[in-house]
């Protein structure tokens, strides 16, 4: 039994799992991060756990945790693919583990996964197991909030596919531009990967995937758990090391 948790941009992830199965789910903010721990180590007394943090050291969260093997995943890590960014140090832990998942889930395939999350990733690995390296961008919230904060009268404004799609309106053409936007982006990369590869599966993830999911045209998997799942096979893969 594993505690996996991703420490990401705007909210903390926890999850226990028992071998492939999600035993408990949680969303929640950072700040209630070491409590809520601590009561699932009294609830399930895991043994083993994984630590995802793309933001600031947090190791003291889980100082309570006795008889606890911690991993806390960095460039270093042992993972069951082959590494060829160029600056491994500054590669998100959150696209270790997406790639972790997809070299785990999804063997002698060729994968791009997509997480559109406040950053959207673009991350390509190959059926050899080879990973060379992705893309970044806005996430749709960011996108929002750069029209807001950057311009004197332009209104803030959450997501929505529910718009005038000639942009009659302000608010109208704010949603065209960015949710229309995002999509051409996201089939335009697609698009581009297909040139060079004649097959691979599209895995779609991250809190804005169910949101993009009913508008994209390319066949895709849409895994809201990727991440988490992708921990818990790095976890599984060191242990058998």
């Amino acid at each position: 039994m594993n505690l996996v948790v991703d420490i990401g941009n705007t909210l903390a992830k926890v999850a226990i799992f028992e071998a492939d199965s999600i035993l408990f789910n949680k969303r929640l903010n950072s700040s209630d991060l070491k409590k809520e721990i601590t009561a699932l180590h009294a609830r399930f007394g895991f043994k083993n756990a994984i630590v995802s943090n793309v933001g600031e050291n947090q190791k003291n969260i889980f100082e309570a945790l006795k008889n606890v093997k911690i991993l806390f995943l960095n460039h270093k890590t042992p993972i069951p693919f082959q590494n060829n960014y160029a600056t491994p140090k500054t590669l998100g832990v959150d696209r270790i583990a997406l790639v972790a998942a997809a070299a785990l889930l999804y063997p002698n395939q060729n994968c791009l996964v997509i997480d559109a999350g406040t950053c959207i990733t673009y991350d390509f690995l190959t059926q050899n197991k080879i990973y060379n390296g992705g893309a970044i961008s806005n996430g749709l919230k960011m996108r929002y909030q750069a029209l807001h904060h950057y311009t004197a009268s332009l209104p803030l404004l959450e997501k929505s596919i529910e718009f005038n799609r000639n942009g009659a309106s302000t608010n109208d053409a704010m949603h065209l531009g960015i949710e229309q936007g995002v999509l051409y982006e996201i089939e335009g990369f697609i698009d581009d990967f297909r040139n060079h590869y004649a097959n691979f599966i599209i895995i779609l993830t991250g809190g804005d995937a169910k949101h993009l999911s009913k508008s994209i045209k390319s066949s895709i998997f849409v895994r809201p758990n990727f991440l988490m799942r992708g921990l818990s096979k790095i976890v599984a893969y060191n242990l058998n090391l």
